[in-house]
């Protein structure tokens, strides 16, 4: 399971980032680099994503801006992957699984296209759990929870994560149990993913979205769900704990995208 060669990756970039109010481009894109303003410069969080990955097949699962997106990144090469609705992380992944079926690769990496510090050590670490385990998650722990999902831990195995929008409704002593939170970034075993991926497909969550001034019910689909339909069926799921909570800070709105800039500076220049 270490041999990364075998290793095919899957980048999640096909989303805008509402919450980059004065930013109209792929939140992807966004500079690591600033120049005429935190959002003008150069080195794209998806290069550094792209530069970080181990070798293999790569997937950007693309939408908004798609032409931009793969202007950008040609020199690597990637397969890309239209997602044609943003309909959550699972339809992103779903979008890649004609490019997973055709890998000759046992494993495989699914990673978001905002995260851009993640070590080539830890995908080898998630990867190199696959060992024993059917998929893998990587987890962090935070100062402080905020929003973020939580793992349901089992000694080395992950039972579900549970996104906040229910565990805030939990007792205080409940919540303060949940230590560790996940990063969204995954590493699965290829015939394990591909199988569930079905499952998810059949399982859609139904919810209201405003679209265009008026509420519309649509169909969503969530990478979280697998890991609670793996465990359910008695596969197991282990993780692995990021050193520090840098390491996988989300760049979603314009305060996240200064520190990364600065961290980025001060790792270059040290």
């Amino acid at each position: 399971m270490e041999d990364s060669a075998k290793t095919a990756s899957v980048i999640l970039a096909a989303g805008r980032g509402s919450r980059m109010k004065e930013y109209d481009g792929n939140k992807t894109l966004l500079p690591l680099i600033s120049e005429k303003s935190p959002y003008k410069g150069r080195h794209p969080l998806l290069l550094q994503i792209l530069n970080s990955l181990p070798d293999g097949p790569k997937a950007l699962v693309v939408n908004y801006q798609k032409e931009v997106v793969m202007e950008a990144t040609r020199d690597f090469y990637p397969t890309y992957c239209e997602q044609p609705e943003l309909n959550g992380t699972g339809g992103g992944l779903l979008s890649a699984r004609s490019f997973l079926e055709r890998q000759d690769c046992d494993q495989l990496i699914v990673t978001m296209g905002d995260v851009p510090f993640v070590k080539e050590a830890t995908y080898r670490s998630l990867v190199k759990g696959l060992s024993d385990n059917s998929l893998m998650v990587l987890g962090f722990r935070p100062e402080f929870k905020k929003q973020y999902g939580v793992m349901e831990i089992e000694g080395p195995r992950v039972c579900k994560i549970i996104e906040w929008k229910y565990w805030r409704e939990y007792p205080e002593d409940k919540q303060q149990a949940f230590q560790v939170c996940n990063s969204g970034i995954y590493a699965g075993k290829k015939e394990d993913i591909l199988r569930y991926l079905l499952v998810l497909a059949s399982r859609p969550h139904k919810v209201q979205k405003e679209i265009n001034g008026k509420l519309r019910e649509v169909k969503e689909y969530f990478i979280t769900d697998i890991v609670e339909y793996m465990h359910n069926d008695g596969l197991p799921v282990g993780f692995v704990i990021s050193e520090n909570e840098d390491e996988v800070m989300g760049v979603d709105d314009l305060p996240a995208l200064i520190k990364a800039q600065k961290i980025f500076k001060e790792r270059t220049l040290s």
